[in-house]
C-alpha cells in the first residue's frame, strides 16, 4: 500500500484531483470498492481547471449517498444506476456515483442476449433497398423522401432506445481498470454538474446512416450517434477517457453512391447551447471526427455559450475536427497532436464567430502534412495562436508560427486576436517540448491509479 499511495496518489494529484471524502465500507454492493477508488470516485474537478470550474465548479456525484453509489457490469444495471428508465433518466437530478467495472455493450437486449443491427431495423428498411431507391442515378440530388427513407427514420428511433444512454444533472461515471463502453452513447442533455472519468469508449456506430446528397459537392453519407455528446448543459468534466472505433474503422466501410458510409459521428460534441465544459488528458485514436463545438452556423442561441477547455489531451492517427469550433471561446492548450496520412484534414477548424485561443501545443506530423494546414477557415475571422511547435517527417521539433503559415497560403487571412484572453487555468502552461513527455503517458483510460 505505500507503494502505491507514494507513486499512484501522487500522480493523481498532479494531474489535478481535488481532495475526497474519506472512504465509504458500506457501499451497497457485492463489489467492495477499495479506498482509492472510493476516493477517486469522488474527485471534484479542481478549482479554475478550465470552463467547467466556472460559476458553481463541477462537483458530479460526489455527494452520492451509499444507495446511488454502484458499481455497474451490463447496460441494464448502468441504466438503473442512473435512475431505473433510459427515457427519463435525464431528468433524475438525485446525485449519483456509477463505477463501470468490465465492458457495457450498448447492443445488449434484455436478459443479455446481444442484437445486431438487423434486430433494430423496423420492418419496412433494407439497406439494399435503400441503395436501389436513393441512387442519385435513378433519384437524382435531392433529399430522400417516401416510405424507404420514413423505414430508416423509424430504425434510427429504435436504435436511440436501444444504445443513447442518457444521463442526468449531478452524475459522475467513472471507469475501473479496463472499463469499456461499447457500441454506445452517454447523453448529456439538460443535465448539469456531469463527470465522466476512465473510460474506453468504443464504436458508437450507426447502423442507419443517412444519405445527404446536398452535403457537399458530391453528397456524404452522415451519422447520428457520438461517444459523449453534451447538450443544454453546463459543468462538465471529461477526463482520462480513450475514444476509438476499435476494430470497426471508417476506414473499413464500405462506398456507396461514391462515398464512404460512414457510421460514426464524434467523439465528444458540445452542441445545442451547452457551455463549461472542460476535457482533459484524454486521448483520441484512430478516429474520423472528433470534437465538434457549436451545432450550425445560424446565429442564435449559441452566441455567448460553447465555452470549452482543452488542456494535455493526445490527438492520435485522427482526421479534423480537433476541435471545429463555431461562436465559442474555447481555449486549446497543451495538446499533442501527431497527425498524418492521405486522409488528413486539419486539426483547428476556425467557425462563425468562433475565438479560439490555442496556447503552447505540440504538432508531431508526418511528411506529407503541411503545418499551413493545420488551421482550416469554416467562417470565422480570428484565432490566437501562440507557442506552437512542430515535429514533421521525424525530423527536430521547432517553434512555428501556424496561422502566419496559414494565412502565407490561404486567403483571405484570418486575424491574430480572438478578442480574448483565459483566466481559468490551475497551473502554469508548459513549454511545448515538454508536452509530449507529459502528455504521451498519462492521457487517456487506466493511466490513473483506480
Amino acid at each position: 500500500m505505500r507503494r502505491i499511495l507514494g507513486g499512484a496518489t501522487v500522480v493523481a494529484l498532479l494531474l489535478g484531483a481535488a481532495p475526497a471524502a474519506a472512504a465509504r465500507p458500506d457501499v451497497p454492493s457485492a463489489d467492495r470498492l477499495s479506498w482509492l477508488a472510493d476516493h477517486l470516485g469522488r474527485q471534484t474537478l479542481p478549482e479554475r481547471d478550465g470552463w467547467a470550474a466556472d460559476g458553481p465548479g463541477t462537483t458530479g456525484g460526489s455527494a452520492a449517498t451509499p444507495e446511488r453509489t454502484r458499481v455497474v457490469h451490463n447496460r441494464a444495471e448502468l441504466v438503473a444506476a442512473l435512475g431505473g428508465d433510459n427515457a427519463g433518466n435525464a431528468a433524475d437530478a438525485t446525485p449519483k456515483l456509477i463505477y463501470v467495472d468490465g465492458a457495457i455493450d450498448g447492443f445488449e437486449g434484455p436478459g443479455g442476449t446481444p442484437l445486431s443491427c438487423a434486430d433494430l431495423a423496423d420492418p419496412a428498411y433494407r439497406l439494399d433497398a435503400y441503395l436501389a431507391a436513393y441512387d442519385p442515378a435513378v433519384w437524382g440530388r435531392v433529399p430522400p423522401s417516401g416510405p424507404l427513407e420514413e423505414a430508416r427514420v423509424r430504425s434510427v428511433t429504435n436504435q436511440t432506445r436501444q444504445t443513447q444512454i442518457n444521463v442526468g444533472p449531478n452524475t459522475t461515471i467513472v471507469g475501473l481498470r479496463g472499463a469499456r463502453l461499447t457500441g454506445l452513447t452517454l447523453m448529456i442533455d439538460r443535465a448539469s454538474n456531469v463527470i465522466v472519468r476512465n473510460l474506453t469508449l468504443v464504436d458508437a456506430r450507426d447502423c442507419f446512416p443517412a444519405w445527404s446528397p446536398t452535403d457537399g459537392e458530391a453528397g456524404n453519407w452522415n451519422s447520428q450517434y457520438d461517444q459523449i455528446s453534451v447538450r443544454r448543459s453546463e459543468n462538465v468534466w471529461v477526463d482520462h477517457n480513450t475514444f476509438t472505433d476499435g476494430d470497426n474503422p471508417d476506414s473499413a466501410q464500405p462506398v456507396y453512391f461514391g462515398r464512404p458510409y460512414q457510421v460514426h459521428d464524434g467523439s465528444l460534441d458540445v452542441t445545442h447551447t451547452a457551455s463549461l465544459v472542460t476535457a482533459s488528458w484524454n486521448r483520441f485514436t484512430g478516429r474520423d471526427k472528433l470534437l465538434l463545438i457549436g451545432s450550425s452556423n445560424t446565429v442564435g442561441p449559441d452566441v455567448g455559450r460553447l465555452r470549452v477547455t482543452l488542456h494535455h489531451n493526445l490527438f492520435d492517427g485522427v482526421l479534423q475536427r480537433l476541435p471545429r469550433v463555431r461562436f465559442g471561446q474555447v481555449d486549446i492548450y497543451n495538446n499533442h497532436y501527431r497527425l498524418g496520412g492521405d486522409d488528413f484534414q486539419y486539426a483547428l477548424g476556425v467557425g462563425v464567430q468562433s475565438a479560439i485561443y490555442a496556447q503552447n501545443n505540440f504538432f508531431t506530423l508526418d511528411a506529407a502534412v503541411d503545418p499551413a494546414d493545420l488551421l482550416y477557415d469554416w467562417g470565422g475571422t480570428a484565432v490566437t495562436e501562440r507557442g506552437s511547435w512542430v515535429r514533421r517527417g521525424g525530423g527536430a521539433g521547432r517553434p512555428v508560427d501556424l496561422l502566419a503559415a496559414y494565412n502565407a497560403t490561404h486567403d483571405p487571412d484570418l486575424a491574430a486576436d480572438a478578442g480574448w484572453t483565459p483566466t481559468l487555468r490551475r497551473d502554469p502552461v508548459l513549454p511545448a517540448p515538454l508536452v509530449p513527455l507529459l502528455v504521451g503517458p498519462l492521457a487517456g483510460a487506466d493511466r490513473l491509479p483506480i
